[in-house]
């Protein structure tokens, strides 16, 4: 499925990189604009599917910006203003100009991510019957084995009530995203919106304002309604969401405080790594809660398991790359092929797309042979750090910028493995804030987020 393109125009290379950073770990590709000259310019090249435009920058503001493409007839993507100081009488020229929503600084992690889902999934319905037509052209469930076969029939099963709960449990990166979308597509909603909630973005106080929404906001169940709202995580959900979220689907409605009951109509689809039924047993979860949830279950295997799809998984990701990323083609030999696919992958298809994409960057011959693969995995053991215990031993004979950063990717991974992945216990750990984390662990080069995919 192609990526869609993400403008981030802000004078500020901090939040330029934050936003960066925070959307690249969801999936979107980002392209980013330190001025309104530079967002002209990368417009041309490419036409972004949403533009994230902060409103006071030197030489020209953001709002005049909005209103020059407006006039021009180019406003042919949805814009979200993003600003620090921000008063009612600008967000409300913004939106008469025709931007589709107004985010403030600092920015919330969850109302981010709530605005670009819901702006990039607005904005396409004006041409849904194509656009869902296209997507489902794109969007393949990879793989020529039995369970390809059998999850390809299970989506197809799921479109015969597009009510029920869908609970879609596995090891991370192992495509239950991917899939959560599919049984949308197949769903009589296909045509409305598609909403993606990362459960350990949700904080206990901001809670009922994300999930619920406000007067300012509809949050991420009144985005859903008519779709799919998918629950990333699920496990992460705090015990009051989960109370909540179980409310809205026993109801039916959407209760705020001194407002009128907003009628609820989205099918929940849950994505986890752990097996939920068993959290029952320890009071982990809501029972009542996991019951609504899981009226279908689909469990994702890893990679290891259904091994003889690697190859095709390896050509679509060469395409894939190709396509979105304007990488240089190049196809494996069929011993490369056979190596890849007797490797462990024990981090299933994200390791993958890792391999792909730095056998693309590094290569100049068309082809990829066996002696180039074994030669790129087998330098990944070259350096070994020795980590026993809670004990770590760092070579002595590189730069301190260097030992300093390898220190610090050591220290994250072992308190992340200890948490399960669990971003909100590590930001707990260590002392800092999650979207300062997230920033630090791809700074290091781990995989940001919950062990999910």
């Amino acid at each position: 499925m192609s990526q869609s393109l993400v403008m981030v125009v802000d004078d500020e290379p901090d939040i330029r990189d934050l936003v960066r950073e925070i959307l690249e770990d969801e999936g979107y590709a980002v392209v980013v604009a330190e001025d309104v000259k530079t967002a002209r310019e990368a417009i041309e090249e490419r036409l972004p599917d949403l533009v994230l435009l902060d409103i006071w920058m030197p030489e020209q503001d953001g709002v005049s910006l909005l209103k020059e493409w407006r006039d021009q007839g180019t406003l042919r993507f949805p814009v979200v203003m993003i600003s620090g100081h921000g008063t009612v009488e600008t967000a409300v020229e913004a939106t008469r100009l025709g931007a589709v929503d107004f985010i403030e600084k600092p920015l919330s992690l969850a109302r981010l991510l709530l605005s670009v889902e819901k702006a990039i999934s607005g904005f396409t319905q004006t041409d849904a019957v194509v656009g869902v037509a296209k997507e489902r052209d794109c969007a393949k469930i990879v793989g020529t084995s039995q369970y390809i076969s059998e999850l390809r029939d299970t989506v197809e099963k799921s479109a015969t009530n597009n009510d029920t709960g869908v609970l879609i449990q596995g090891e991370r990166a192992t495509g239950k995203q991917l899939l959560a979308r599919h049984v949308h597509l197949a769903s009589a909603r296909a045509n409305q919106p598609f909403i993606q909630l990362r459960c350990d973005s949700l904080s206990d106080a901001g809670a009922s304002r994300d999930l619920l929404g406000d007067a300012n906001s509809a949050g991420y169940l009144g985005s859903a309604n008519g779709g799919t709202l998918c629950l990333v995580d699920v496990e992460e959900l705090s015990t009051s969401a989960q109370a909540l979220l179980l409310d809205v689907l026993e109801k039916g409605s959407i209760d705020r405080a001194g407002e009128k009951s907003v009628p609820f109509n989205a099918r929940i689809v849950a994505t986890t790594t752990l097996d939920l039924h068993g959290q029952l047993e320890h009071a982990n979860f809501n029972e009542a809660l996991y019951y609504r949830l899981a009226v279908l279950v689909i469990n994702t295997q890893p990679l290891r398991e259904h091994r003889e799809d690697v190859p095709a998984l390896l050509n679509y990701y060469v395409d894939r790359l190709v396509e979105t990323e304007g990488m240089s083609y190049r196809h494996f030999s069929v011993a490369a092929q056979n190596h890849l696919r007797n490797r462990d992958w024990s981090g299933n298809v994200l390791e993958l797309v890792n391999v792909v994409q730095r056998l693309l960057i590094l290569g100049d011959d068309v082809e990829v042979d066996l002696a180039e693969v074994e030669k790129l995995l087998g330098s990944e053991q070259d350096i070994n750090y020795e980590v026993s215990g809670d004990t770590m031993r760092l070579p002595l004979d590189v730069p301190l910028r260097e030992a300093r950063t390898e220190f610090e990717r050591l220290y994250l991974q072992r308190q992340l493995d200890r948490v399960d992945g669990n971003i909100v216990e590590l930001a707990r750990i260590v002392g800092m804030e999650r979207t300062h984390l997230y920033r630090k662990l791809r700074s290091v080069g781990i995989q940001a987020g919950r062990k999910r995919g």
